[in-house]
């Protein structure tokens, strides 16, 4: 009995060392596993996630707060982006419209840099065409920066028309100025020789210039009559050239009934509306002088052109045009000459010994729609066909009755009334 009592307790206690063992080693293997122990894990991983959630949280505010700014910095460039696309889209009409203007003359732009370039062989026998354009000047705004600034915004594709006017000729001004509007020209300035025209364009809403002080010129605008006041545009228009602008010169006896830009050729350094009456007396004729007693040789070939008409015509900005003004003006202030003799001469006077002659390009206008008032009052009112075209404007140079022979071109023209030339004779009484 008692060597079992033994082996029993021997046995109990065998299993309470292993008991115990086995307890060690489960506490080795949670020491690895949960070296924080099983509470101290839980919290920390609740303070690591609440951590997370703050910077989260954070990260989102910023975010906000940067989507924001980032939606005005882009309504910012696109208000920038909406106003250079105006910008370009004005460009773009703007060239449009050069081009347009462009295309007039590309034919003359090939030639001048064939001529002015490298130097070239003759093509074929009927090939070759001379340069007519001559190239333009460049533009010097140092000129006069007050005109220079006044045109840029009166002027439509740099060119534009301009009227040298005192209050000698405001009755037959007024009219013309409504001719212009009624027409819709833009382009067109008035430079004022006296106070009483400042004031009166003013009135009438029409872009004028009134020229610095300069004595020579001032006494004959103030007070000079239509030939003084013509003889002063020679002077007047050089700084516009030397701008680079384009000009038609227009007298005030004139009634505008389609805008003349939409009618140039703008091929020649000047061109000009002609005097002459028919195509012979306009674009020139052949004339053969007779002298008897020279027997055999008794007839002598002339030619002979009627005269541009120095109250409308175009001037392109180039040297030749520039040296055209000049020389006219130097002739005038030496002499009493008239204007359009002076402005003839120059054109047309070859050079021979003793004188160096004008080398610029000229074109006469169609005398049908550049209408001198001996063409309207000897022909076209007489003719059925002829009364049914309408001019681009008409000249009243001719005739002293201006003012009352201007006001029936309006109505014949504009208001349609068909007899209303009937009354006034071909000529002047």
């Amino acid at each position: 009995m008692a060597g079992r009592k033994d082996k029993i307790q021997k046995l109990r206690g065998s299993r309470i060392a292993i008991a115990i063992l086995v307890g060690i080693l489960i506490g080795c293997v949670c020491s690895v596993l949960f070296p924080n122990g099983f509470f101290n894990s839980g919290s920390s991983s609740l303070i690591v996630n609440e951590e997370r959630l703050s910077k989260s949280t954070s990260k989102v505010g910023l975010a906000s707060c940067e989507s924001s700014e980032r939606v005005k910095m882009l309504k910012s460039d696109f208000s920038i982006i909406s106003q250079k696309n105006a910008e370009l889209r004005k460009q773009v009409r703007e060239l449009t419209e050069k081009v347009r203007l462009a295309e007039q003359g590309t034919e003359n732009a090939r030639k001048q840099v064939l001529v002015l370039g490298s130097e070239i062989k003759a093509g074929p026998f009927g090939t070759v065409k001379s340069l007519r354009t001559n190239p333009t000047v460049v533009p010097d705004e140092s000129v006069n920066p007050r005109l220079a600034k006044l045109l840029e915004q009166v002027a439509v594709n740099k060119e534009i028309i301009v009227v040298l006017a005192n209050s000698n000729v405001k009755p037959m001004l007024e009219l013309q100025i409504a001719s212009i509007k009624r027409v819709g020209i833009q382009n067109y300035l008035i430079v004022a020789l006296d106070d009483s025209i400042e004031s009166f364009c003013e009135s009438k809403e029409v872009a004028y210039y009134k020229r610095d002080p300069d004595k020579a010129v001032d006494i004959v605008g103030k007070s000079g009559g239509n030939h003084a006041v013509s003889g002063l545009k020679f002077r007047v228009l050089r700084e516009f050239l030397q701008l680079g602008y384009g000009v038609l010169l227009s007298d005030v006896d004139i009634v505008f009934l389609q805008n003349p830009f939409g009618h140039l050729y703008r091929d020649s350094d000047v061109e000009s509306m002609s005097d002459g009456h028919d195509n012979m007396t306009a674009y020139g004729f052949n004339d053969v002088f007779d002298e008897p007693s020279m027997g055999w040789a008794r007839y002598a070939h002339t030619m002979r052109i009627w005269v541009f008409n120095s109250g409308f015509f175009y001037l392109r900005p180039t040297l030749p045009s520039i040296e055209l003004l000049d020389r006219v003006a130097d002739t005038l202030s030496k002499s009493e000459a008239w204007d359009q003799a002076v402005f003839n001469e120059q054109l047309f006077y070859p050079s021979h010994p003793g004188y160096t002659g004008l080398h610029a390009s000229k074109r006469v206008m169609d005398m049908y729609e550049f209408m001198n008032s001996k063409v309207l009052f000897k022909t076209v009112r007489k003719n059925h066909e002829l009364k049914k075209l309408k001019p681009v404007i008409v000249h009243l140079n001719y005739h002293p009755d201006k003012l009352e022979r201007m006001q029936a071109v309006v109505e014949f023209y504009v208001n349609g009334k068909q007899d209303a030339l009937d009354s006034f004779p071909d000529g002047s009484d």
